[in-house]
């Protein structure tokens, strides 16, 4: 009997001993997860807190789109180089869809991702809110509506798509910190919708009426374009792909 027990004992040290053990998968997985919740929550954290400070400081609209561009873009940067490695950087559900049609990721992995990034813009508007002494949950009353706003948010999401495959397709995704906020810094001052092009971003900007908000009738039809988008840019993406 002690003979057992000493043997158990030590099956049981080794075992703990051991990093990551039977679950180094399952954290790897989590931490893909967290790097998509997190990346997703700062970049809303820059849309929104940018919002609200831009309209603190100025009543010139063309100067608060300016400080909500500089800091969006600049949040990008950071977020894609530093969590792209991990996650692979895609803080977008049509990014996520656009990879499954693609095989580079299962579906269960998508799913997740795609929660991780709703749940994460989410949080990362209740912390801008938070921070600004702001209701904590207050739904935008900043009605986004018209043809023009769901053609260029279909225009806006096909260009990001077909940046982004384009880029994967090329073997250069090293370029996407630049690549990516230069898309979104352009689409910015020459759409007429701002350039959501994310579902994720779309939904979590209902939450703050603020200068980057948006209504929950609006979000909606927003969504709509961006999955007509998804498509679109997978096609232009496929149609300009070179085989080497």
């Amino acid at each position: 009997m002690p003979e057992s027990l000493s043997l158990s004992f030590l099956v049981t040290w080794r075992i703990l001993r051991r990093p990551y053990l039977p679950t180094k998968l399952r954290h790897v997985k989590l931490q893909k997860i967290f790097a998509e919740f997190l990346g997703t929550a700062l970049l809303l954290s820059a849309v929104i807190g940018s919002g609200i400070m831009a309209t603190n400081l100025t009543q010139d609209e063309g100067i608060q789109l300016t400080i909500n561009a500089i800091s969006i873009v600049s949040m990008l940067y950071l977020i894609i180089t530093l969590l792209g490695p991990i996650s692979g950087a895609h803080f977008n559900p049509v990014v996520t869809l656009g990879e499954l049609f693609k095989n580079r990721i299962d579906a269960k992995n998508a799913g997740a991702y795609i929660v991780a990034q709703f749940a994460g813009g989410f949080c990362g508007t209740v912390f801008a809110n938070l921070i600004f002494s702001k209701p904590v949950i207050f739904q935008s009353q900043h009605e986004r509506t018209g043809t023009n706003l769901f053609i260029s948010e279909i225009f806006a999401t096909a260009g990001l798509v077909m940046i982004i495959h384009l880029l994967i397709d090329q073997k250069r995704t090293n370029l996407a910190p630049f690549i990516v906020p230069a898309w979104i810094t352009t689409a910015f001052y020459a759409t007429s919708s701002f350039v959501f092009a994310n579902p994720a971003v779309t939904f979590a900007r209902i939450w703050s009426d603020s200068f980057a908000g948006i209504t929950l009738h609006s979000a909606w039809i927003y969504m709509i374009a961006q999955l007509i988008g998804l498509p679109i840019g997978l096609i232009a993406a496929r149609l300009l792909f070179v085989k080497k």
